[in-house]
Order: structure tokens, then C-alpha cells, then sequence
């Protein structure tokens, strides 16, 4: 159950790290942290690095949130909500009010995150100096990826109208140690949200290894920049960052698709460029909670409906990656209660690349023919002669059902959810949660609320 959040815009500000040989790690959250004890030596950096990705793995933010949102504010019955939860029965209704708890605690513990980002960035030369540029590099990831995240759901789609004067969300790039009138900032703009992230993750892809075990790379930069530069319709951008990624040789498609979300499956980990890692000691993995069945340890809150298993091709191997439980479908992503929540997946690059690709006419890496074929291959799918826009958008929204994509697809191609709801619908906007209205009056709140 997601918590009723307790507190204000500025974050729990950063743990006060102390340790000494022999002794356990004592974290203990504060509202203020002394500029003489934080972050001290190299080894209080790097603990608060892997608090920081503690952080993305909260349910409220890359182990479920971030992604079912995508799904049911993009949603056309093609799922139906069928949980107790009023928070998620707005979301899936489009009617949230400022007080919804999934806007509070997304919000919340995402900037409480960003916040660890910026403690260790303003630390680096704490750190020995043949990590310093991949710490560094990380905290650039965390802190880009979030900021992307949050202008999406707070605020205007990029393009839907000014980007130079619609409001986004407030960016802080420094440390908040201590809370004080100064740290109510008001709420940038779209424009300039941008291109922090922008600068963020193509520093991060520039600092980061090849690999770096479970952790970040400069591939999990690449691949969330493509993101953000196909978000923008800057498409020969979005198709080289995929084509980094794609070329890197560290990532392939899984042999079989079930192999994608089977973590026992030998090539599971190569179709994963970045992904939320969970434990029966730490992590929880709300998409499991929500869109699983009681079977496998969940709700059984988001319901299939034949809506959209009547969108898959007769032969369609992902067609049959459902299961039934009573009277109920459900998606067989998220069946395990401790499995490994994806952010990231090649298979996205490919379809980035044939996107771009087809929208510029031009062939970089591979036709968009081929790369298509591929990923229909997989799904035991003939290959297309004739390959549209339509059919590739139509690939990418099967392939990545579920997966938390479908609204921001939605709002990039300008297609409506359906005949109530327009790509720019404000209804398809959060709100600035009503608590940081209160505490903050620079914020100013969405249009609709």
C-alpha cells in the first residue's frame, strides 16, 4: 500500500554517514546535515551512491510507479483497474485531485533521490580519482533519468505549446542540507528542464564503464537519452544514441520472449540494459503488487481485457504471455514477486532505430525493414514486405505493453487516448501535489486543477 507522505517539497535532506573499522554502517535521516560531516571520505560517497539507487528502486519511483503510470493514464479499457486503491482508481480514471498519494510519493521520492545526486556531486573530490569519474557519472544518470520522469508527469509534453514558457518542475542542482525560505524555487521551464537532462545524461554516458555489474553504464545513459531525444522528435539523435547501444555488442534480444522476464533464462540479463534489481532482502516490485495475481504473490489489480489481446496477429507469441486466473487475464511480466524490474531493454533501441530511421528514410545501423523483422522474428511473426509507420508503432506497442511507454508514446505521435481524451488532455497531467503548494508559494499549480 503506498503511504500517505508526511512531509514537504524539500526532501528528507541527506543521511548522516558515520562508520568506523568494525563498526556497522549507522544511517540515520535527518533535516539538516553539518557541512563538516557530510560526506567525508570515499567510502561515504560510494555508500550514498547505492542509497541513491536504493532510491530509484522505491515502489513509488522505477520499481512500479514511473512505469504504471505510463500505463493507465495512456489506457483505454484495454486493462481495466479493478483494486480498492483510490489513488490508483484515479489514475486509471484520469481524475487524480492534488491530494492523490501516488503524486505525492513519485514526486517526493524523487527529488528526496536527486537530492542524494546532488550530495554526491558536490563530494567528488572525496573520491579516489580512479572512481571519481564513474561515481560521478551515476549520480549524473540518477539525477537526468529522475528529471525526465518528473517533467513528463508534472508538467506539459514537449511541444505542447512554448517549451520556453510552460512551466516544468523545479530544478535543484545543489545539495539541501538545511531547509530554509531560499529553497522555494519556482518551476522551471520545459525548455530548460530539457536541457539538464540532456547535459546530464551525456555527461553521465561520457563518464560511465562499458559495464559496471548491476549498476549504471554509459548504455543505461545512451539508451535513456534516446528516450528523451525521440520524447523531442529529434529523431536522427534518438537513432544514434540507439544505435550506440545497439553497436556496443553487450546487449542482444532474448532467444524467446517469455526469455526477457525470466531471470533464470541464460540470456536474460543481455536484453536488459538497465533494471531495477530485487530481493527478498531489499526492493519491492510494485508492478508484481499490482498487475500479478494472487497466485503469484500480488493483487491482481490490472486486469487484461480482450481489447487488447484482439491487437496481437494470429501466431503472435506475445499474445500467449498472458495467464488467467479465475475469470481474470493477466500479463506474465511482472509474475514474479522478486524479479528484477525493467527500465530499459534493447528491444527498444531496435524499435527507436527503426522509427527514427523510417522517418528520415535513412538506413544508419540497419534498415528499418530488418530491424523490425527481427523483433518479429522473435515473436514468431512472418516478416513484413511493406513496412509502414504504422505497423512499427504498432510493434512497439505490443512489444513493450505493460512496460510503462504507452502514454508518453501516445503524447509524442499527438494520438489520443480515445474520444475524451486528446494527446494534450490536462487531465493526462499530475498535478504539483497539493502539500508542495502549501509549503512552497513559488510553485504554481497545473492548469485543471
Amino acid at each position: 500500500m503506498i503511504k500517505n507522505i508526511k512531509i514537504g517539497f524539500f526532501f528528507i535532506a541527506l543521511a548522516l554517514l558515520s562508520f568506523a573499522c568494525g563498526e556497522r554502517l549507522n544511517v540515520e535521516p535527518t533535516q539538516s546535515v553539518s557541512e563538516t560531516t557530510a560526506l567525508n571520505d570515499d567510502q561515504a560517497v560510494k555508500v550514498t551512491l547505492a542509497g541513491a539507487y536504493d532510491g530509484l528502486s522505491n515502489g513509488n519511483l522505477y520499481a512500479g510507479a514511473i512505469q504504471f503510470s505510463g500505463d493507465f493514464l495512456g489506457d483505454d479499457r484495454e486493462f481495466v483497474f479493478g483494486g480498492t486503491f483510490t489513488n490508483m482508481d484515479e489514475l486509471w480514471r484520469k481524475a487524480l485531485t492534488t491530494t492523490n498519494a501516488t503524486v505525492s510519493a513519485v514526486w517526493l521520492n524523487a527529488y528526496r533521490t536527486i537530492n542524494i545526486s546532488n550530495n554526491i556531486l558536490a563530494a567528488l573530490d572525496k573520491v579516489e580519482q580512479a572512481d571519481r569519474g564513474r561515481v560521478e557519472g551515476e549520480a549524473l544518470f540518477i539525477r537526468g533519468s529522475l528529471y525526465f520522469e518528473l517533467v513528463k508527469l508534472y508538467a506539459k509534453f514537449w511541444d505542447d505549446g512554448n517549451n520556453a514558457s510552460n512551466p516544468g518542475v523545479p530544478l535543484v542542482l545543489t545539495p539541501t542540507r538545511t531547509v530554509t525560505e531560499a529553497d522555494n524555487r519556482a518551476r522551471n521551464n520545459v525548455a530548460e528542464v530539457y536541457t539538464q537532462i540532456i547535459a546530464d545524461l551525456t555527461k553521465a554516458e561520457n563518464l560511465m564503464p562499458n559495464a559496471n555489474g548491476i549498476f549504471a553504464n554509459k548504455f543505461a545513459a545512451a539508451a535513456m537519452l534516446s528516450r528523451v531525444y525521440l520524447a523531442q522528435g529529434r529523431y536522427a539523435e534518438a537513432r544514434d544514441a540507439a544505435n550506440r547501444v545497439i553497436t556496443s555488442g553487450r546487449f542482444a534480444i532474448a532467444r524467446s520472449f517469455a526469455d526477457a522476464f525470466i531471470e533464470s533464462a541464460g540470456d536474460y540479463g543481455r536484453e536488459h540494459i538497465f533494471r531495477i534489481a530485487i530481493t527478498d532482502q531489499d526492493g519491492v516490485n510494485s508492478m508484481n503488487t499490482f498487475y500479478a495475481s494472487s497466485a503469484f504473490q500480488g493483487r491482481g489489480d490490472v486486469r487484461v481485457q480482450t481489447k487488447h489481446l484482439a491487437l496481437y496477429e494470429t501466431g503472435d507469441i506475445r499474445r500467449d504471455f498472458f495467464y488467467r486466473t479465475g475469470t481474470n487475464t493477466f500479463t506474465s511480466k511482472y509474475r514474479d514477486l522478486y524479479g528484477d524490474v525493467p527500465v530499459l531493454r534493447i528491444t527498444e533501441m531496435y524499435l527507436t532505430r527503426a522509427e527514427a530511421n523510417f522517418r528520415l528514410n535513412a538506413q544508419v545501423g540497419a534498415t528499418p525493414q530488418a530491424d523490425i523483422n527481427l523483433i518479429r522474428q522473435r515473436a514468431g511473426l512472418p516478416p513484413l514486405a511493406n513496412l509502414t509507420l504504422a505497423a512499427i508503432l504498432r510493434e512497439r506497442k505490443l512489444e513493450l505493453a505493460f512496460e510503462g511507454q504507452q502514454v508518453w508514446d501516445l503524447k509524442r505521435t499527438k494520438t489520443a487516448v480515445n474520444t475524451t481524451f486528446n494527446w494534450n488532455s490536462e487531465r493526462l497531467i499530475f498535478p504539483i501535489p497539493q502539500r508542495e503548494i502549501d509549503t512552497n508559494k513559488s510553485l504554481t499549480q497545473n492548469t485543471g486543477y
